[in-house]
C-alpha cells in the first residue's frame, strides 16, 4: 500500500522502539532532512528497524557507537542510505548476507537469527528498488537501498 511517506517519522518511531538497545551507550545518530519517498509507511518502518537495530548491535564494542541515516543519488534514483562505525565485514561475504538464516558473525559476538536483511531485501524489492551493502572490516558498514517513484 504506497504512499507519500515522510522517512523522518518513520525513522523517529523505529528509534523510539529501539531506545532500549542504547541504554547505558554512548550512540551519536545523525540524520537531516530527508526527502519523502512513495513507500509502504509499515514495511519502511521495518526495514529501517533492521538496519538500525543492526548498527546498534555490531557498534556494540565501540567507545561511542556513530550511527548516520541519509540520502544521495544512484543511477538517477533516490538511495537511501544506514551507516555505521561498527565491526563491518568482508565485502567478499557480501552476496550471502541477504540470504534467510545467513549469518556473517558467530552466534556467541552477536545475537540473531540471521533473517533480518533477508526481510528488508524483499520489503525493498516488492517496492521495485534494490539494496546493497559496502564494508570493510573493523571498519564499519553502510546499507543503501532505492525506492522508485512508481
Amino acid at each position: 500500500k504506497k504512499q507519500t511517506v515522510s522517512p523522518e517519522v518513520v525513522i523517529r518511531e523505529a528509534l523510539e522502539e529501539l531506545r532500549g538497545a542504547l541504554i547505558g551507550r554512548r550512540v551519536q545518530v545523525n540524520f537531516g532532512d530527508l526527502p519523502q519517498c512513495q513507500a509502504d509507511p509499515a514495511l519502511l518502518r521495518q526495514v529501517y528497524l533492521n538496519l538500525l537495530s543492526n548498527a546498534f548491535k555490531f557498534t556494540r564494542k565501540r567507545e561511542t557507537a556513530v550511527v548516520e541515516i541519509g540520502h544521495g543519488e544512484c543511477d538517477g534514483e533516490p538511495a537511501y542510505y544506514v551507516r555505521d562505525n561498527g565491526v563491518g565485514f568482508d565485502m567478499s561475504q557480501a552476496d550471502r548476507m541477504f540470504g534467510v538464516f545467513q549469518r556473517l558473525h558467530s552466534e556467541e559476538e552477536y545475537e540473531g537469527n540471521g533473517v533480518g536483511l533477508a526481510i528488508v531485501e524483499r520489503i525493498i524489492r516488492r517496492h521495485g528498488g534494490r539494496i546493497w551493502a559496502e564494508s570493510f572490516v573493523d571498519k564499519g558498514a553502510a546499507f543503501y537501498f532505492t525506492l522508485p517513484d512508481n
